[in-house]
C-alpha cells in the first residue's frame, strides 16, 4: 500500500508542474533535521530542569530552529496542529485539511511513521510545493500534552500559553505535523 501511495505521489508531483524533482526528498530531510534538533533540545531540557523547563525551551527553541532552517534553505518550515499550544502555529486551510486526512489515515491503521502528505498547490505566487509530516504522540509527549499534567507544569503552560489547546492527548494519537512550503 505504501509503495502505491509513494508512486501515486510521485506521479501527482510530476503532473502538477514546477516542483523540482528533489522537493520531496529535501522536505523529508529538512523535517528530519528539525525533528532531531528539537528532540535534542527537549531531552536536554527535561534532564536539566524537568517538564517545566522543557515547555519553556520548546517555546524558545522550536521557532528559532524553524527560522534558522527557513533562512538557510528558503523553505518555510514549521509545526502545526488541529489543537495548538501556540496560536501562531494554527493551520492554514491546506494544513487543516491535511491534518484531518493524516488523522483519518492513522485511525485506519496506517503506521504513524509513514504519515505524510506532499502536494503542489496553487498559491498567490503561482504553484508551490507543500508538505506535512505527522507528529504522533509518543509516551514522552504525554508529560506535557497528556491528560494528567502535574499541577506545576499545568500552571507553567497556562502562564506561557493562555490559549493552549494541546493537552488531553493519548499515546499514538496525532499530535500535529511538521509543515514545509
Amino acid at each position: 500500500m505504501r509503495r502505491i501511495l509513494v508512486a501515486a505521489l510521485g506521479l501527482a508531483l510530476a503532473a502538477a508542474g514546477p516542483a523540482r524533482a528533489g522537493d520531496l526528498e529535501e522536505a523529508r530531510g529538512l523535517v528530519g533535521t528539525f525533528a532531531s534538533r528539537l528532540k535534542g533540545e527537549l531531552v536536554a531540557a527535561l534532564q536539566e530542569g524537568g517538564p517545566e523547563r522543557a515547555v519553556a525551551v520548546c517555546r524558545e527553541k522550536a521557532p528559532k530552529i524553524a527560522r534558522e532552517l527557513s533562512e538557510k534553505t528558503g523553505w518555510r518550515v514549521g509545526r502545526t496542529a488541529l489543537r495548538v499550544r501556540n496560536p501562531r502555529n494554527a493551520p492554514d486551510a491546506w494544513e487543516r485539511q491535511g491534518l484531518e486526512a493524516l488523522a483519518r489515515r492513522l485511525s485506519q491503521g496506517e503506521p504513524a511513521a509513514s504519515l505524510e502528505i506532499a502536494e503542489v498547490v496553487d498559491g498567490p505566487d503561482g504553484k508551490r510545493f507543500r508538505y506535512l509530516k505527522a507528529i504522533p504522540t509518543g509516551t514522552p509527549c504525554l508529560t506535557c500534552h497528556g491528560e494528567n499534567l502535574a499541577p506545576g507544569l499545568a500552571a507553567k503552560i497556562r502562564e506561557l500559553y493562555p490559549e493552549d489547546r494541546a493537552t488531553g492527548f493519548r499515546a499514538g494519537e496525532l499530535r500535529g505535523a511538521f509543515t514545509l512550503s
